[in-house]
Order: structure tokens, then C-alpha cells, then sequence
């Protein structure tokens, strides 16, 4: 199975309404994707586990790889998880092309 056929279960959805599952690792020296973990898609994060700001950063880090408000991204579970999910308001195919950008650079 290709790499890219692994991205398509961690990255589900129609434009508009993508949804990410995300296996997240907080505390790296940065933030990136990794790899599939599973059928999640895992991401290190540079954020510490704590009050919330692992999820604050994560938010942020999507909205700036995909070139979005933050506004149009949403925690939809897994608060208090490593294993999340993220709803994203973008094209279906602008944000599969920049996870695997990132996968590659990463």
C-alpha cells in the first residue's frame, strides 16, 4: 500500500468538510508529520501536554500549513487524547497535497 493510499484514511471527507485523525505526539523540538500510525495520520507537536495548549498549537500549526483562518478548523474530538480529530472548512485535495508536502519536507 502506498504512502498516499495510507493518507486517504487519516484524511477523510468532501471539500468543505475534511476530517482529520490525528495520533499526536506533544514535547517534540518541532512540529511535523510523521507518518501513518495505524489509520492516523501522526503528528509531532511542539507544545507542551499541558492546559490546552498542545491542542491550541496543533489548531495553529494546521491553519498555517494550510493556509487558513483558524477559524475554519475544529477540534471535533479527543481533547484530552494523543488520538484527535480535526475538522477542516478546505478542499478535500489542497489538504491531502500539503500533509504529504509536509510528510515529505518532514
Amino acid at each position: 500500500m502506498s504512502e498516499a493510499a495510507d493518507f486517504a484514511a487519516a484524511v477523510r471527507g468532501t471539500d468543505g468538510a475534511v476530517q482529520l485523525w490525528l495520533r499526536v505526539q506533544p514535547g517534540s523540538k518541532r512540529s511535523h508529520v510523521l507518518g501513518m500510525y495505524g489509520d492516523r495520520l501522526r503528528v509531532s507537536l511542539a507544545a507542551p501536554p499541558v492546559d490546552g495548549k498542545a491542542n491550541a498549537a496543533l489548531i495553529a500549526w494546521l491553519a498555517e500549513l494550510f493556509d487558513l483562518p483558524r477559524a475554519k478548523l475544529r477540534l471535533v474530538s479527543g481533547e484530552t487524547s494523543r488520538d484527535k480529530r480535526v475538522e477542516v472548512a478546505a478542499p478535500l485535495a489542497l489538504v491531502r497535497t500539503r500533509l504529504e508536502a509536509a510528510h515529505s519536507i518532514g
